[in-house]
């Protein structure tokens, strides 16, 4: 019932598009850190070649994402199709964080022109991508975004905004430092 791909073609492509809402799931290295699984929704990811993903990051209540990819890189996506037939869509790579402040981050965010503002834009070279049936999912009817993470990210003086992000994303629950200010 499940197969593995060498690249994300048009179908895998059409079908990641087409979710309203994927996981992020990362882990520290340490084996009495926490793994961290994060709802992503918005129309916030891009699949910028056969075998790389970005996807805006807005922020949230934690930094755990930042923090593990900082430390090892490591990161899956799963995409399940919550409408239409079952299927589940799973992306294991290497990730990387180019967080607002940091070079290359206008660039990346050219990829996202509905966002104006973002705590930053995370990379992820695929290096596994595996399919399986998603029978267990449930059907869902998507009736709209939340848009109090949009509201709350882009309502605050742009400085305002970036020291709270620091201040409030520096470490992750394990100690691992996750958004880290420019020299």
């Amino acid at each position: 019932m499940s197969a593995t791909y060498e690249r994300l073609d048009e179908t895998l492509t059409r079908f990641i598009k087409a979710q309203k809402l994927f996981f992020v799931a990362t882990a520290p290295l340490g084996a009495d850190g926490h793994v961290n699984v994060s709802p992503k929704g918005y129309d916030s990811l891009v699949v910028l070649d056969d075998r790389t993903v970005a996807w805006v990051d807005l922020g949230g209540s934690g930094a755990e994402t930042l923090a593990h990819l900082r430390e090892n890189g490591r990161i899956t996506l799963m995409f399940c199709a919550l409408e239409g037939a079952a299927n589940i869509v799973r992306l294991h790579g290497r990730g990387r964080a180019v967080a607002f402040g940091e070079p290359g981050f206008p660039e990346l965010m050219a990829h996202f022109p509905d966002f104006a503002r973002a705590r930053a834009v995370v990379v992820v070279e695929v290096v596994r991508i595996s399919d399986s049936c998603g029978w267990g999912v449930p059907i869902f009817e998507f009736k709209g975004e939340r848009e109090q993470l949009k509201q709350w990210v882009d309502h605050r003086p742009f400085d305002e905004w970036a020291e709270r992000r620091y201040e409030a994303n520096a470490r992750s629950i394990d100690g691992l430092p996750a958004l880290v200010r420019p020299d």
